[in-house]
Parts: structure tokens; C-alpha cells; sequence
């Protein structure tokens, strides 16, 4: 009987061991997912918004702030390592910091939309509101390429 239970623990304990690492896996590979969404879809928002198809443009924008709020939830603790993750230590060392980015990048994304059609440059503004989150981000948070 005690076997039993014993074994029982143990093939518990392996189980929820192994759900772990998946569930780790599966967090890291969604938030790379969706930053390499947002790469591509900033570049279209570029090209788009050059073009002057503000409409369609806006929808990436709005899709793109959205984005940024759900990355705040993936970055757990336990996600620090593994899986090919770039994200460096300092984004848990300073996790408000990185929130506040990635708020403020969910936030300029939606004033780039009320913007975009009104400005004279929009060259400027998508480089303000978009790409300098970008670059904020990998140069502090993600690892050098």
C-alpha cells in the first residue's frame, strides 16, 4: 500500500513537472510570437500609412495596443530562462519599468491613431509613437543581436 501511494506522489509530482516546463514553454513562445507580430505589423503600419490608407492602418495600430497589454502578463517569474527566450534578467530585476513600457507602448499606439491623419509628418509621428518603443525595449529588455 505504501508503495502504492508513493508512487502515486511521485507520478503527481513528475506530471505537474512536466505541465510546468510546457506551460513555461508555451508563455515564452507566445510572447516572442507576439512581438514578432508587432514587428511585422509596425512595418505595415509604415508602409500602409505612407500610402495614406489611415483607416486600415488604424486597425493594425489598435491590434498592436492590444498586443502590448497582453505581453504584461507574460513575463512570469518563471520565464526567465529557457525555451531561446532573448528577454534579459532586468525586465524582472525591473518589472514596473518594463510594464511602464509596456503600457506606454499600448498608450502611443492609440494616440498614433488620433493622430495620424491630422499631422503633416507622419514619418515623424510613426517613428515617435511606434519605433522608439521598439528600440526602447530591445535595447534595455532583449538580448543584442
Amino acid at each position: 500500500m505504501i508503495k502504492i501511494i508513493l508512487l502515486s506522489v511521485l507520478g503527481v509530482f513528475f506530471i505537474s513537472y512536466g505541465n510546468a516546463q510546457l506551460n513555461v514553454e508555451d508563455i515564452i513562445k507566445s510572447r516572442q510570437a507576439l512581438f514578432s507580430k508587432n514587428y511585422s505589423t509596425a512595418k505595415r503600419v509604415q508602409a500602409i500609412s505612407a500610402k495614406g490608407d489611415f483607416e486600415k492602418a488604424k486597425k493594425l495600430m489598435k491590434e498592436m495596443s492590444e498586443n502590448y497589454v497582453i505581453l504584461l502578463d507574460l513575463f512570469p517569474e518563471n520565464t526567465q530562462e529557457g525555451f531561446n527566450t532573448e528577454a534579459l534578467p532586468i525586465i524582472w530585476e525591473e518589472k514596473d519599468a518594463f510594464n511602464a513600457l509596456m503600457n506606454k507602448a499600448s498608450d502611443d499606439m492609440i494616440k498614433l491613431t488620433a493622430l495620424i491623419e491630422e499631422t503633416d509628418d507622419t514619418r515623424s509621428a510613426i517613428k515617435q509613437l511606434m519605433w522608439s518603443n521598439c528600440k526602447a525595449c530591445h535595447t534595455k529588455y532583449r538580448m543584442p543581436h
